[in-house]
């Protein structure tokens, strides 16, 4: 069923509580990242504003890829999908030229310009969802078929992650994985296909977890961080203490003690832990609460989409940020082994917070064009399937 086109004189409606609730988490990102990081900031670079001023920068650059995604609009996203998916392979295997990619602690994540660090695997999280959705809506007659909808997707998840991985980025692998097997879920691949590449992975994952050192670290810090407390577990066992101490309502907006050279990288992966210390439970509510709104109002409106691309595109991209949320903030609690991923709009991150903003301005451009509730379908498998208003 085709979408009436809207009267050129029709005012535009986006979703305003998606809306405020994305500019809500940007804030407090923006008020978090400087609280976590001007005594290191005056410390290292002799300037406590260093790290706010490049994430205000970043916030405004965001600001405006939110405005050319709503511009824009969603469905011209599908005539991008190729082009965004071959310019993400080219920046995946650039960042590992020498001289290109530029290397900190020990990964090779980032092609620094002028003024701005640009990390690809936070773009080919944008591009995969997007080239994904158009495929599978492409296909979605022959969705079902192995060598038509699953293995050619397959093949080129593993290359991106292949790509990943040699950075290596093993967080921005899983992810990627997991966008996949949710928009094939969600586009009606048979689940034989999706358990069985389960279970044939288990193996692979162990493999890329045991043949590194510094990831056995991790998991070992995640079985037992007290065990560890003074090595590889200090940087869980800090978190845990930051985000107890807390308490109900916090020891204070910028009170916080861990961020005193305790608690590593407190402004970026542990910003949670911080926010749990200074804004107590009454913050972390608030967190979560901000958090479970952008999802709802994420997959309200993709399930609303009046054509397949976008109930696949708005799944997409709402599973990113439920995805990186959720892990990071297990993460912080030391209920997964650490992974590098952002709080999303929330955490020190230039990439991120532009791309994470871009793909709220879909979001919303795809909430202006939902259908009335009474014809709102989810179009999987070439099936058509009512969905509760």
């Amino acid at each position: 069923m085709k979408a009436t086109a809207p009267s050129s004189t029709a005012p535009v409606r986006f979703d305003a509580l998606l809306l405020c609730a994305v500019l809500s988490l940007v804030s407090l990102g923006l008020v978090m990242v400087y609280s976590a990081s001007a005594v290191m900031a005056q410390d290292k670079r002799g300037d406590s504003l260093y790290f706010l001023n490049r994430q205000l920068l970043a916030a405004g650059m965001g600001v405006v890829a939110m405005a050319v995604g709503m511009k824009v609009g969603w469905r011209r996203l599908a005539r991008l999908a190729y082009p965004l998916l071959l310019v993400t392979l080219v920046l995946l295997v650039a960042v590992l030229i020498p001289g290109i990619g530029s290397s900190a602690g020990g990964a090779r994540r980032w092609i620094r310009l002028p003024g701005f660090g640009l990390q690809p695997a936070e773009v080919a999280k944008f591009a995969w969802v997007v080239y994904l959705s158009y495929s599978l809506a492409k296909k979605r007659e022959k969705v079902a078929s192995f060598s038509v909808g699953f293995l050619p997707h397959l093949l080129l998840c593993g290359l991106l992650v292949g790509l990943c991985m040699l950075q290596p980025d093993f967080g921005s692998s899983v992810l990627l994985v997991f966008l996949l097997f949710a928009l094939l879920f969600a586009a009606g691949t048979k689940l034989s296909y999706l358990v069985g590449s389960v279970l044939l992975a288990l193996p692979l994952a162990y493999a890329a977890v045991a043949s590194s050192p510094y990831r056995m670290k991790r998991v070992l810090a995640f079985l037992d961080p007290w065990a560890h407390r003074h090595d590889i577990g200090y940087q869980v066992a800090e978190s845990l203490m930051s985000i107890g101490s807390g308490g109900l309502t916090g020891l204070g907006l910028g009170d916080g003690r861990q961020k005193l050279f305790f608690l590593p990288e407190a402004h970026t992966d542990f910003i949670f832990a911080i926010i749990g210390e200074e804004l107590g439970l009454i913050g972390v509510v608030l967190l979560v609460s901000l958090y479970a709104i952008v999802i709802w109002r994420g997959i309200r409106a993709s399930l609303a989409a009046p054509e397949t691309f976008g109930t696949y595109l708005g799944l997409g991209l709402t599973s990113i940020i439920a995805f990186q949320a959720t892990v990071n903030m297990c993460v912080a609690m030391g209920l997964l082994p650490t992974k590098g991923l952002t709080l999303p709009f929330v955490s020190y991150g230039g990439t991120s917070l532009v791309v994470l903003m871009g793909s709220a301005g879909v979001l919303l451009s795809l909430s202006a064009s939902a259908e009335p509730a009474g014809n709102r379908t989810l179009r999987s498998g070439g099936d058509m399937r009512e969905v509760a208003a």
